[in-house]
């Protein structure tokens, strides 16, 4: 059973990539607009990428969750949501949603 959320962000907004702060920590919360959450992508150096809610109630982004949840569980090792598929294959799958 999924949950619809109401769509915040219009297709123009696209996904926005933060940077780390390269000692291993992540950045704070503050980092993060409102109506937006922080997910981690790699398969073996992860980067920290900053997406619209709306995402949630997207088929396409809850296959990205569904494989998170075998991987992981929900013991996430870096302390946000971390998405075992490459970059490109993320990078692919977000492109579409800012298309629709």
């Amino acid at each position: 059973m999924g949950f619809r959320l109401p769509r915040i962000v219009t297709s123009k907004q696209s996904l926005q990539r933060s940077s780390s702060t390269g000692n291993g920590e992540s950045p704070k919360a503050v980092d993060v607009p409102k109506g937006y959450f922080t997910v981690y992508v790699g398969e073996e150096q992860k980067k920290r990428f900053v997406i619209p809610l709306s995402y949630l109630n997207q088929p396409s982004f809850q296959d990205l969750l569904s494989q998170s949840e075998e991987e992981f569980g929900y013991n996430h090792p870096m302390g946000g949501i971390t998405i075992p598929c490459s970059e490109d294959c993320f990078l692919d799958v977000t492109e579409r949603l800012n298309e629709s």
